[in-house]
Order: C-alpha cells, then structure tokens, then sequence
C-alpha cells in the first residue's frame, strides 16, 4: 500500500493562497485555533492530505475548508480555488443601522455624535 501524498500545512495554506508568505502561514499556524480534522494544530510542519478538513481564523472570520488538491506551486488565483472546497458559513449581512463614515474626510460634530449615540450602553 502507498503512503498517502502529503504537504506541509503552512505550504498548503500559502500556496491555495490563504496568506502572501510562508513566514505568515507559520505563524497563522503556530498561532491559536488553527484545527486539522477537529483536532488543534501548533506546528507548521504538520502533514496534511486531499481530504483533511482544515478550520482557522482568517481575519473577523472563521474559515472551514476542505483540502481537494496539493498543488505543485504558488499559481494564480484561480487555479489556487482549485485546491479546495469552502465549507465557510456566509458572511454576516452588514450592519445597515450604524451609520459609516464617509470616504475622504473626517466626521463632522453631527457625525461624530450619531456614532457615539450607537456605542452607548443601553443600561445606561
């Protein structure tokens, strides 16, 4: 029997394009939550196979992916979605009642009270 292909999770997760550097996908890695299969990952070396279900914080979200490939390379953007299924919940819909700043400037006075008003503490 064959032993079962396998890559270097911070090479998998740099190469499908996760992160820009190894450098960061070792450290993503060595930082909390990173799961393989439900079950907590510490080290970027950490062997990982078509099939593995990998899960870790990406930014304000939680990413749930499912490895398809391994890839040979670093290649563009849509050859590296190739390499596996998003099992990622969506996004949230934004929050429409919180009012947004405006592009090119800072908040008037008007501004700047409706955005304190929306961070009071409702017990208060």
């Amino acid at each position: 029997m064959e032993p079962r292909p396998t890559l270097r999770l911070d090479k998998w997760l740099w190469q499908a394009r996760f992160v820009k550097s190894r450098a960061l996908a070792a450290k993503l890695v060595a930082g909390p939550g990173m799961r393989v299969n439900s079950v907590p990952v510490a080290k970027p070396a950490f062997a990982v196979g078509i099939g593995d279900v990998l899960t870790f914080a990406l930014g304000a979200r939680v990413v749930t992916v499912r490895i398809r490939a391994l890839g040979t390379r670093r290649g563009p953007a849509p050859e590296a979605r190739m390499l596996y299924d998003d099992l990622s919940p969506p996004p949230p819909p934004p929050d429409l009642s919180r009012p947004r700043p405006v592009a090119g400037g800072r908040p008037d006075k008007r501004d700047r009270r409706r955005i304190a008003a929306t961070l009071r503490d409702p017990l208060d």
